[in-house]
């Protein structure tokens, strides 16, 4: 085991699966010469060749439709959105072509696109969101979103292997910030499938990402209160792991959805549907749901600080539940 922070732990991924399957190879704006707007391929270029870590142009559609191509012809390409909001510009190479190809003829696509997402840095409307629910909607994606350094590893691994395009949302506000005991050993973590963050009897309270921290602090806070929070990590929202949301949920009868992602359409909304049809008389509280607010992401400190929902939102929202 070693300790790595959450970004390590992607670059640790990233480097296994290079060195051991020629295949794999990466690509984005500045990920070779300069390692990456976040240095998470910093002397990658230098082992591994600018034939298999590419500077590319300012063009995220190129990228994303010349990975398609990579991936159908049996390469599997694994692109960097220098932030998750610039893959708007690829929307209809990755929503239109690389979703649809095993519909279209049965080809496999195993392609991943790292996504840096999220908000707590002040980097304003254009450098800051959480996408996920949008390309959750969209039949033949799979959306990751690790919330530890084991399962941005494991995870990424996961996603590099899989035949599908995978969408790798990995939170800025982690990269550093969070450190973990990481097993050296390549190892994967399986998609679709959610870890029981912390044991609770009273709530439960469902998330991913970087409100996994969030999540934690409130709990911590209601356990001197008597009240024991469950929090699952769902750890990937599509696949999304129903069974273990649905089992948590019968278990405390009270349930708290939690994401950074904007209310209205979020994948939250999914969550909270699926319990309140296959567990509403298992239920002593109706589903609440947390998050952001539906606006772009401030710049200002201040104001993003009142957007991303914090641990006194959290501890409030729980407050309410316990008390219904």
């Amino acid at each position: 085991m070693a300790e790595l922070t959450y970004l390590q732990a992607i670059s640790d991924a990233l480097r296994t699966e290079m060195r051991r399957d020629k295949r794999v190879f990466l690509i984005g704006e500045d990920v070779g010469v300069y390692g990456g707007a976040f240095k998470v391929s910093l002397g990658f270029q230098e082992e591994f060749g600018p034939w298999r870590v590419i500077d590319a142009p300012l063009a995220e559609a190129a990228i994303v439709g010349g990975c398609t191509g990579a991936a159908i012809m049996g390469l599997r390409p694994v692109a960097e959105m220098q932030f998750a909001d610039f893959i708007s510009c690829a929307w209809d190479q990755l929503v239109t072509v690389a979703a649809k190809q095993r519909w279209r003829a049965g080809t496999p696509v195993p392609m991943v696109v790292r996504l840096p997402s999220g908000g707590g840095f002040s980097g304003g409307p254009f450098h800051s969101q959480n996408p996920e629910s949008s390309f959750a909607h969209i039949p033949g994606l799979k959306c990751v979103c690790p919330a530890t350094p084991e399962d941005a590893k494991g995870l990424l691994i996961s996603a590099i292997e899989d035949p599908n395009p995978v969408l790798y949302f990995e939170h800025k506000h982690l990269y550093r910030r969070i450190k973990g005991e990481v097993p050296e050993e390549r190892y994967t973590t399986p998609l679709g499938k959610a870890r029981v963050h912390r044991e609770g009897d009273d709530l439960s309270l469902i998330t991913w990402g970087a409100m996994v921290y969030t999540a934690e602090e409130a709990a911590q806070q209601l356990e001197t209160d008597g009240v024991s929070v469950e929090i699952l990590d769902l750890r990937t929202v599509m696949p999304w792991d129903k069974a273990a949301v649905l089992e948590s949920v019968r278990k405390t009868s009270k349930v708290l959805v939690l994401h950074e992602d904007t209310r209205s359409g979020g994948f939250g909304g999914e969550i909270a549907a699926t319990i309140a049809e296959e567990a509403f008389e298992d239920l002593d509280a109706p589903v609440k749901r947390l998050a952001a607010p539906d606006t772009p992401v401030p710049f200002s400190p201040t104001l993003e600080k009142a957007f991303i929902p914090q641990v006194d939102d959290v501890v409030a929202a729980l407050r309410q539940l316990a008390e219904y």
